[in-house]
């Protein structure tokens, strides 16, 4: 019995194979086949195809360029003027008082105080040369100090009294002992006219701020 059952299977997979590859076709026994002529027959009016490009979804119209480039005349400037004193400052508020609210500011910009190592004043010109002589035979360098402090030197400009006096006490150690300290200047306010957003239309109005600016020019915001 499991001789003849071992025989019907040896036989069931032989005639399998014959099958498969066709041994037994001339019969009428044979898979169908899938080649490529198959294929071709089974296709619907391949005539009628059409490769198609895909399109974007919701495609960006053009700019068109009078968007894209603003028309000329149209960027704003920032211009400033300064520095103002007090007087000329009070005669810029009243005339900016015709601009737009908002089209300018003044700023406060005040003028710092500044310390001067003097020596002087001399009481001529000939012993002012022989202090230069002695400066330079020091290598300490000067320079004129201006205004009412000639006759006399500037061994530096400072703007705190503490650096002046450091450059003194170094000066002491060249050999420098009649120099000194000074107030140049005191602190003074000041202030900047400021136009942050200057159009064609403002820039025609700015005569009359012109004229209270006594001279200041306008320039362009740094």
């Amino acid at each position: 019995m499991l001789r003849l059952l071992i025989l019907i299977l040896l036989l069931a997979n032989g005639g399998y194979y014959a099958w498969s590859q066709g041994h037994l076709r001339e019969w009428g026994f044979a898979p169908v086949q899938e080649g490529e002529p198959q294929r071709m027959g089974q296709q619907l009016r391949p005539d009628t195809l059409q490769i198609l490009r895909a399109r974007p979804t919701n495609p960006a119209p053009p700019v068109p360029v009078s968007e894209a480039t603003p028309p000329a005349g149209t960027a704003a400037e920032c211009l400033q003027a300064g520095v103002l004193d007090e007087r000329q400052a009070e005669a810029v508020r009243t005339a900016a008082a015709a601009l737009p609210q908002g089209s300018w500011v003044l700023e406060s910009t005040p003028t710092p105080a500044r310390w001067m190592v003097y020596m002087g004043r001399f009481e001529d010109q000939e012993t002012l040369d022989k202090k230069r002589a002695e400066l330079r035979a020091r290598k300490v360098d000067f320079d004129r100090p201006g205004g009412t402090l000639e006759i006399g030197l500037s061994l530096g400009r400072f703007t705190t009294e503490d650096a002046a006096k450091r450059e003194l006490a170094s000066l002491g150690e060249k050999g420098v002992r009649t120099a000194r300290v000074i107030p140049e200047r005191t602190e003074t306010p000041g202030f900047t006219l400021r136009l942050p957003a200057v159009t064609d239309a403002l820039r025609s109005q700015l005569d009359t701020l012109r004229s209270a600016l006594a001279g200041k020019a306008l320039r362009s915001c740094s």
